[in-house]
């Protein structure tokens, strides 16, 4: 592999020895910390816990598909080190972390204008499309989602935590497994029910990102007026009603009504229960970047009942997720209740 492999001694003394004050996120897989390198180069290194056996395979998978990966809109991976008991990968540290930072932070969420919001959302289109067609290999993400979507200085967005990806070769384009992973409240139907996931699976937890990106709010939040919806149901609602730019977080300020209904609408289409209504990556930048497109109506998100309400119970009983980031990881802590 063309990835440089860094010694353990510099990482010990980039970090100041893995201190405490150097911490700066913590999952399932262990500990990540901000470092310097000689020539004042900022990094952050994910250093694998020595008890995570989920983490070791998750480790070996993302050296293996990262190191093949450069997109601008992919998050970087300088090198990694692997010493003894030590697993540790090494990515450039980003200081504006992880959009959840900001999209769910009320005092914060303010510096995400519209304009910003538009850009990152074509941003991590344009970074799927990268994955599911442009790349050596076809790549599903499986884990999209507002943590792992991380903002260099310029706020410009990037995709990361590729332990749970999986390369399609040749033409293959959907595969089933016994062993479903991720974050509910972004697994599209077919994969959180069935375990069968394909490039539509990105597609259904890209639609969910951009809803969330939109109204500020996160899919798996309970409504006052509607305790039963969660964002989607909610967001399906003001579309059927005629009400859909109600939807728009105020505090973004002013937003084109035009581009944000195309927004909405977008997200709406890549949430479509049925895999095959839902369009592809590079249909999807087209939809939001040409005003002349003509954009098909939305049929009914996945997860809804046939009544007047959508399903909240996820299949959340069995985990309760959290989240850390920093700079170009993010990591998912997943705690049995």
């Amino acid at each position: 592999m063309d990835l440089p492999l860094f010694d353990l001694s510099t990482v010990v003394m980039a970090t100041d020895n893995f201190s405490n004050a150097n911490k700066i996120g913590e999952g399932g897989f262990g500990l990540v910390y901000k470092g310097k390198l000689e020539e004042d180069q900022e990094i952050a290194v994910k250093r694998l816990s020595r008890n995570s056996t989920q983490g070791l395979d998750e480790f070996k998978n993302e050296v293996m598909l990262i190191a093949k990966l450069q997109h601008r809109n992919l998050v970087r991976l300088l090198g990694c080190c692997a010493e003894g008991d030590e697993r540790m990968l090494i990515y450039e540290y980003m200081p504006n972390k992880s959009l959840d930072t900001f999209l769910f932070d009320v005092t914060r969420s303010s510096c995400l204008d519209w304009r910003r919001r538009y850009n990152i959302i074509l941003g991590i289109a344009r970074g799927l499309i990268y994955l599911h067609q442009d790349s050596r290999f076809r790549i599903i993400h499986r884990d999209l989602k507002v943590s792992n979507i991380l903002l260099d200085k310029e706020m410009n967005p990037k995709i990361s935590d590729f332990g749970m990806a999986r390369i399609f070769r040749g033409d293959h384009g959907e595969a089933n497994t016994k062993r479903v992973v991720g974050t509910y409240g972004y697994m599209s139907p077919e994969y959180a029910m069935d375990g069968i996931f394909s490039v539509k699976s990105d597609v259904f937890s890209f639609g969910v990102l951009v809803l969330e990106i939109m109204s500020g709010k996160k899919n798996r939040g309970v409504y006052r007026s509607q305790p039963n919806m969660n964002l989607l149901a909610h967001a399906w609602m003001l579309w059927k009603e005629g009400n859909a730019l109600e939807l728009l977080d105020v505090s973004m300020g002013y937003s084109s009504p035009i581009e944000a209904m195309r927004c909405i609408q977008t997200g709406l289409l890549c949430v479509q229960e049925q895999v095959e209504d839902r369009p592809t990556m590079p249909s999807v930048v087209m939809m939001l970047s040409n005003e002349t497109i003509v954009l098909p109506q939305p049929r009914q998100p996945g997860f809804y009942n046939g009544g007047n309400r959508f399903q909240q119970d996820w299949p959340t009983d069995r985990k309760q997720e959290s989240s850390c980031s920093a700079n170009e990881i993010t990591m998912t802590l997943i705690e049995a209740r």
